[in-house]
């Protein structure tokens, strides 16, 4: 194709016209929540609100991006499964430049490992693709993953389907969907021989049972594709949002463009008309990069859920917490 060059792009590359942007007292303190330090280390303590849904969908969070959806017709997926420290070499990169090692997930069992039927990821960041808890699925699971993904899986006879944006497959009773996020891939740097800099997609996962919608969103900024997968798809009854790894001193503009605020979450909620949010990113078992702390996004999140009177309904998990929705 004329023009293409091997590199994968956002469908809105230049925008920012953020909605909303929270500028002063962004994070107010609050009861809900039980911290051993300011913002850190914390467990969330308050009630959920009351919902009607009626989905099918469990949802459990291990922590930072990784979930497990049991579906309405009894399948089992995991989302960005990484329940170890980074890959090597970025294992002991990161150990040396921040200073310590994330707090390790629960590491489901053997049998919950064996029982699922398909892992689906978002990029292949290190954070959200672990090679090495790959091998510990059974032979029959099914791995979805974007466009160029493959390559990076280790030796091995994998059932690996890629997939573009915007691409279908069907998955027993539920249709799995592919959709765009507004990111970036990497993995690879090897100074002036290699470099994969966007040669891998990236995006989220739509799930669909019989008309209810699981929504998965992977690492991504604000952008109006939010408002596309709406118009596509319907509104979205579950919407697993991230909400953290948007702050840094030295580039706020780029980091703000590839993670959301929690109030850019807020924002696209309502776009995607969400029966309910839950949100990730922050946590206990967090790398905290991009973060002020482990929960300094949540707290940014209660603060902005009240001051735009958002008529979204969270459900916030601790990890290792599930909820049926």
């Amino acid at each position: 194709m004329e023009g293409y060059q091997d590199r994968f792009i956002n469908l809105f590359p230049k925008f920012k016209d953020y909605p909303v942007t929270c500028s002063e007292d962004c994070y107010q303190p609050s009861d809900l929540l039980v911290c051993n330090e300011p913002m850190e280390q914390c467990t969330y303590t308050g009630d959920s609100m009351p919902l009607s849904l009626n989905t099918g969908y469990t949802v459990k969070w291990y922590g930072h991006a990784s979930f497990r959806i049991t579906t309405p017709d009894n399948q089992q997926f995991l989302f960005d499964p990484v329940f170890n420290q980074f890959d090597w070499p970025v294992n002991w990169a990161f150990r040396l430049s921040a200073g310590f090692n994330r707090n390790e997930p629960e590491q489901p069992s053997d049998s919950v490992l064996n029982a699922t039927d398909a892992v689906l990821y978002s990029h292949i960041h290190y954070d959200h693709f672990s090679k090495g808890d790959i091998q510990a699925f059974s032979a029959g699971t099914a791995f979805l993953t974007p466009l160029g993904f493959a390559e990076h899986f280790p030796g091995g006879d994998f059932n690996i389907t890629e997939m573009a944006w915007y691409a279908s497959k069907p998955l027993g009773k539920v249709n799995v969907h592919f959709v765009p996020g507004h990111h970036f891939s990497n993995r690879i740097l090897v100074p002036y021989l290699y470099e994969d800099e966007n040669k891998t997609l990236w995006g989220g996962w739509l799930l669909e049972h019989e008309g209810n919608t699981l929504f998965f969103a992977g690492d991504t900024g604000y952008s109006p594709h939010f408002k596309q997968i709406r118009e596509k798809y319907g509104e979205i009854d579950v919407c697993l949002l991230p909400i953290a790894s948007y702050f840094s001193a030295e580039s706020p503009a780029f980091y703000r463009k590839v993670h959301m605020t929690p109030e850019d979450a807020l924002i696209a909620a309502k776009e995607l008309n969400c029966k309910v949010m839950v949100p990730w990113g922050y946590g206990n078992n967090s790398w905290k990069m991009g973060d002020k702390t482990s929960h300094s996004a949540l707290f940014r999140l209660l603060t902005m859920h009240e001051r735009l009177a958002s008529d979204i309904p969270l459900h916030i998990l601790n990890e290792g917490e599930q909820v049926s929705f």
